[in-house]
């Protein structure tokens, strides 16, 4: 286990798992194709439902695959337009459109993350304090809200694992994943003249993924380039 400094805590190793996930490729525009591992961005997801403060970043540094990857195709009903303000209603009848889904089956993962604090972490503010906070919520199995994996209609279970549990990922390789989306940044900007008008530029970040003996090696988030 690392040493923790003064703005960074320990590493966790949390246990995710459940009957069905999609981690998105972003390359099919309208067909939900997933990975065929959990994404550190689905990760960072799962974690910040256990808990979340805007002094804190989770970073995620391994994530293991603990079942054989298995598939499932499906085909689904889904909206194909937003709803209007001004129209109030949908007629799904007249909006639906049937979609092919490829996703994974029975799946279970460890997750090895740790966090940092932020520039807004107040003076009270430590790591030993949100990592105590973490242990304890985790420990009893409580979120803000239910985990997903992936998507929202896949339902997520976890269950912190103590030092010296961590099992033992499948010997499965995949010399070439693609490009596996990392994180999306947020870049707020404002207009000088008008300071009440700001918008958001989302930038998609991307790294080269491999899974070796079943370990997905996830680089430093601040090192990658958007792609």
């Amino acid at each position: 286990m690392e040493e923790q400094t003064g703005k960074r805590s320990r590493i966790f190793c949390l246990k995710v798992w459940g009957a069905n996930a999609c981690f998105t490729r972003p390359e099919m525009k309208v067909e939900r194709v997933s990975y065929d591992v959990m994404t550190p961005s689905a990760a960072r997801g799962v974690l910040e439902a256990i808990l979340w403060k805007p002094a804190i970043r989770w970073h995620i540094s391994q994530i293991d695959v603990l079942k054989p990857i298995r598939w499932e195709s499906v085909r689904r009903n889904e909206v194909g337009c937003v709803m209007s303000p001004r129209a109030g209603e949908i007629f799904i009848e007249d909006q639906r459109q049937q979609r092919a889904g490829l996703l994974l089956r029975d799946v279970a993962y460890t997750i090895h993350a740790y966090f940092e604090l932020t520039g807004k972490a107040g003076p009270e503010d430590t790591s030993i304090k949100f990592q105590e906070m973490f242990l304890r919520r985790a420990e009893k199995g409580q979120s803000f809200h239910r985990p997903y994996l992936g998507c929202r209609e896949f339902a997520a279970n976890f269950e912190l694992l103590p030092d010296g549990a961590v099992p033992e990922p499948m010997n499965v390789d995949r010399e070439d994943l693609g490009y596996m989306l990392h994180d999306i940044v947020h870049d707020n900007t404002c207009d000088k003249k008008n300071s009440h008008f700001c918008t958001e530029k989302c930038k998609p970040i991307f790294f080269k993924a491999v899974l070796e003996n079943g370990r997905l090696k996830i680089p430093p988030f601040n090192g990658l380039e958007a792609k």
